[in-house]
């Protein structure tokens, strides 16, 4: 019985005579192209969003005003590690996860002070 070449390449063998090793450094810059794109597109943009909030949130001090991840706006009064307490309203006082502070907002006399 004889076996073409065909043969081989659909069982996952390398035709006899060496003509395999070719094959498998092919598939070896495939991957490792494959992996660079992700790493570009999907993970070092992440990393680079996360070092930043991480920035924001270990940046952020009493009297700052905040939003939080819901759209509550409010003034902070207190932080801890992993709690921040906003002033919402007088006398309203809310305690939050210290990760729910979603961006910090420009109080209305930085803005008079850059114009």
């Amino acid at each position: 019985m004889t076996v073409t070449p065909a043969q081989f390449v659909l069982a996952g063998m390398a035709p006899p005579g060496g003509a395999g090793g070719n094959a498998v450094l092919t598939q070896l810059v495939f991957f490792a192209a494959i992996f660079a794109i992700f790493y570009f597109l999907l993970i070092r943009p992440q990393q680079k969003q996360r070092r930043e909030r991480e920035a924001l949130l270990a940046a952020v001090k009493r009297g700052d005003r905040v939003v939080t991840t819901g759209g509550l706006h409010g003034t902070v009064t207190a932080l801890d590690d992993s709690t921040i307490t906003l002033r919402v309203a007088d006398q309203v006082r809310i305690t939050f996860d210290r990760g729910a502070v979603g961006r910090v907002v420009e109080s209305q006399g930085e803005k008079d002070k850059d114009a």
